[in-house]
């Protein structure tokens, strides 16, 4: 099962960094797509206590001195989760020695199917810097809290409830500073360029 699902997953990765990802959404009121929504000192970003794809522990505390960029989502998403890491991939490969500096970080909001042994094959999909984190749905809730994160599971078949089922989310890139405070955030349908480029101009800009 996870074979089929994964399988497109690389040429994701390869249309991304070639050209960029372009999501459509309706009713957006917000910014323009592709483009950092913000910057600066906002209360978003906190501590966090979750569990790796190698079943380890593991703290906010454990990235400080590194950049993080983090992504709330989950792995049977069919489109924007896999679209936007590949993203976050094309970017740290556009770092060069910069992405060292840089710890790319999948949190799930749907701990019930996302164990461990599932991130860790998902997370292969994008390369061994990726870090995925789980955990029971008390610290993924104070995660997603944390992150001013929004998440509701959806039944694929309303007659079904208890069935098989979508998560709905919200879909932001972060940018978290080696001091653990927000630096920057990101629209999911920034290109990789750009996303290298504003990265590079932060690291910068806190030399």
């Amino acid at each position: 099962m996870f074979r089929n699902r994964f399988a497109l997953i690389p040429f994701l990765l390869l249309v991304a960094a070639l050209a960029g990802v372009v999501l459509w959404r309706e009713a957006d009121n917000g910014p323009r797509l592709g483009r950092v929504v913000s910057s600066g000192q906002i209360d978003v970003g906190g501590p966090f206590q979750l569990i790796d794809q190698n079943g380890n522990k593991v703290s906010d505390a454990d990235f400080r001195g590194r950049y993080m960029m983090i992504y709330f989502g989950y792995s049977f998403c069919p489109d924007v989760c896999p679209t936007t890491l590949a993203v976050m991939a094309g970017a740290l490969d556009k770092l060069g020695a910069d992405a060292s500096r840089v710890v790319p970080v999948f949190i799930t909001v749907d701990p019930d199917r996302d164990n461990p042994k599932v991130l860790k094959q998902y997370m292969a999909a994008f390369g061994p810097r990726f870090v995925g984190l789980t955990g029971d749905h008390d610290a993924i809730a104070k995660a997603e809290k944390e992150f001013r994160v929004y998440s509701k599971k959806r039944p694929l078949d309303p007659a079904k409830p208890d069935g098989n089922y979508a998560m709905d989310h919200s879909s932001v890139i972060y940018l978290i500073g080696p001091d653990g405070k927000m630096v920057s955030y990101y629209d999911e349908a920034i290109s990789p360029d750009d996303l290298a480029a504003d990265i590079k101009d932060k690291m910068a800009g806190n030399s």
